[in-house]
């Protein structure tokens, strides 16, 4: 082992130990990581940047925009509200048409994406059918984590072992090349979690630890709302009057939060916003979110010309048709995290309020507005349905959980669901077909979202999940490191030494459970990106096709069942569904091993040796 090696092997354990502990977020780790090889002059500019300019990280840029096209024009929320209809009160039906529907959405979309649109639709349905979504959230999650097997675009580790065998000049998979190793996994994940799923919850109705679609008043009684909503009209001579909310500093003067405001146009009261940027008039009836004493109350109102109103209904409850309640609770890759709702200027940025935090099961007391939020709080936001129903197509922040059981079931606008439909299938026509490299046609299929509004331009920039496309080029330079130090060499020696001589369907097996055991530590991506080349040099060495190992490599980094940590789809469905750590090692260890049987067993048929 030379001094060169030496250093990649620390540089990579450094990562590692950073993506674990995750103290640095992992795309500053990752340019970090370039920023290392070029000063060490480890690697040249040129190679540790090649990553940003590399088709298949394009690609993946361009299927987040073709994602988000599908959320905004309607169709993935559509596919919620056909599947609930389909299931109807059938557990059993539910869960196969669940993970059928997220598996095939999952095909051509972000996992991440379809299982926080799903989230709230499993969250309903157990409501109604009275059941524990501990038994429908984990199917949820497999099911998310499957779609990655379905086809070569479904997730980043299959373009990016794909990408290593075009590089290293060997024609690479097709668009549905996995496709039948990932309906196979599929039905297997579907007939498993049928048989399994008591493990996961009762389905008795008096052992539910909660109830999910929640009224008014259930919000209202488990975040201790009650006694704090007040009507205040703004009189005549108010200093209210003319100044916006935020100029105000209502809430930190006075601790009140205006929630929403009734205001008289064309001879009757409408309901407004109350954002940061809402300007007061006379006449204007503020509904008020305020705690503090009676006489603290009339000094309040004396000094800003208030005069207090009837109120009917606890905390705006008979306000419910133009006033929405909602839960909703943090992305696990989120950018707000440790910031509080000031920092973030939530109502200014969302035209909503935050009324209550739950953490580890309780209502916080005190200043939300400077509270920190963490992963797992569960936010109970309120104002317009509208705006409610936005923030739920921007998942990159919250998820939003429940709609209060008041909200009429509209569905999204899909006037351009047609035409997103038509860019899909034009996408995957010519993905097929092999006329045009995929990135083009994936660059097609997103210009014409934007001719046909399914996206405007601003939407399309923001649907990249930028953190995930540094993380892909910034551990691009790993596998160049060590194929230049002999990295690639040594550890395949290594396997070859272990495995070399018991045949290549052993050599499947030993890259797959060492694909498993590092996702356990880094990203399914990276995991991919050091295994690929490493499955390749294995394949030459023993003289037989490199496709069956680079396919295990894509499927096995897929494979993250074991811990809630291994994928951010396991991290959304672990509160939702109430789980422990423990759940998903006794659900997720077994399934992991019929997933390498099935692999070792089939894919070698599919390609041969």
């Amino acid at each position: 082992m030379n001094g060169e090696l030496l250093w990649v092997l620390t540089l990579l354990l450094i990562a590692i130990v950073l993506f674990t502990t995750n103290k640095i977020r992992m795309d500053v780790v990752a340019l970090l990581v370039i920023v290392a090889f070029v000063l060490s002059d480890t690697l040249t500019l040129a190679q540790a940047t090649a990553g940003f300019s590399d088709p298949n990280v394009l690609l993946i840029a361009a299927l987040f925009v073709i994602g988000d096209g599908l959320v905004r024009t309607g169709i993935a929320y559509q596919m919620g509200d056909w599947l609930v209809r389909v299931a109807g009160s059938s557990e059993s039906k539910m869960l196969v048409f669940l993970m059928l529907t997220v598996a095939g959405l999952g095909a051509f979309m972000s996992s991440t994406g379809v299982v926080a649109i799903f989230i709230p639709v499993v969250l309903s349905v157990a409501a109604r059918m009275k059941t524990s979504p501990s038994r429908l959230m984990m199917p949820l999650g497999f099911a998310g984590l499957i779609s990655g097997m379905m086809t070569l675009v479904a997730t980043p580790p299959n373009m990016v072992v794909n990408s290593e065998l075009v590089r290293e000049g060997i024609k690479g998979f097709q668009f549905f090349s996995i496709t039948p190793i990932g309906i196979i996994i599929l039905l297997a994940g579907i007939a498993y979690m049928w048989l399994t799923r008591r493990w996961l919850g009762s389905d008795e109705p008096d052992k539910l630890p909660e109830r999910y679609r929640r009224t008014f008043r259930d919000l209202i009684r488990d975040y201790r709302l009650a006694g704090r909503a007040r009507r205040l009209a703004i009189r005549s001579g108010s200093p209210l009057i003319g100044h916006t909310l935020e100029e105000l500093h209502l809430r930190s003067r006075y601790e009140a939060n205006v929630v929403g405001i009734e205001r008289w146009r064309k001879f009757r009261r409408v309901m407004v916003s109350a954002t940061g940027g809402t300007e007061l008039r006379e006449r204007d009836v503020l509904l008020i979110d305020i705690s503090v004493s009676d006489d603290d109350l009339r000094q309040f109102c004396f000094d800003q010309q208030l005069e207090p109103m009837i109120l009917r209904g606890d905390y705006f409850s008979d306000q419910s048709r133009d006033v929405g309640m909602a839960e909703v609770s943090m992305n696990p890759d989120s950018e707000l995290l440790g910031k509080s709702l000031r920092d973030i200027k939530f109502r200014t940025r969302y035209g909503l309020n935050v009324v209550g935090i739950r953490r580890d099961g309780k209502a916080l007391d005190g200043k939300l507005v400077d509270e920190a939020l963490r992963v797992g709080d569960v936010l109970l936001v309120i104002g317009d349905w509208k705006l409610i129903r936005i923030l739920s197509t921007k998942p990159r922040n919250f998820i939003v959980l429940n709609l209060a059981a008041e909200v009429e079931a509209v569905a999204p606008a899909s006037s351009q669901a047609p035409h997103a439909l038509f860019c899909l299938a034009l996408m995957v026509a010519m993905m097929v077909t092999d006329e045009v490299p995929n990135f083009i046609a994936a660059l097609i299929a997103c210009l014409l979202m934007g001719k046909f509004r399914c996206i405007d331009m601003e939407s399309a920039y923001k649907s990249i999940h930028w953190p995930s496309i540094i993380l892909i080029v910034g551990m691009m330079p790993f596998a160049l490191a060590l194929q230049q130090t002999g990295g690639i060499t040594l550890a395949v020696d290594l396997l070859m030494n272990v495995a070399g001589n018991m045949g290549p369907h052993v050599m499947l097996l030993c890259l797959f459970v060492l694909c498993a055991v590092t996702g356990l530590f880094i990203s399914n991506t990276a995991t991919a990106v050091l295994m690929a080349p490493i499955a390749i040099a294995a394949a030459r060495q023993m003289e037989v096709s490199p496709l069956p190992f680079a396919m295990v490599v894509g499927i096995a980094a897929s494979a993250a069942f074991m811990t809630p940590i291994s994928s951010p789809v396991n991290t959304l469905v672990l509160g939702p569904g109430g789980y422990k750590f423990s759940d998903f090692l006794k659900m997720g260890v077994p399934f992991t091993i019929i997933v390498m049987v099935i692999s070792v067993l089939v894919v070698p048929i599919l390609f041969p040796f």
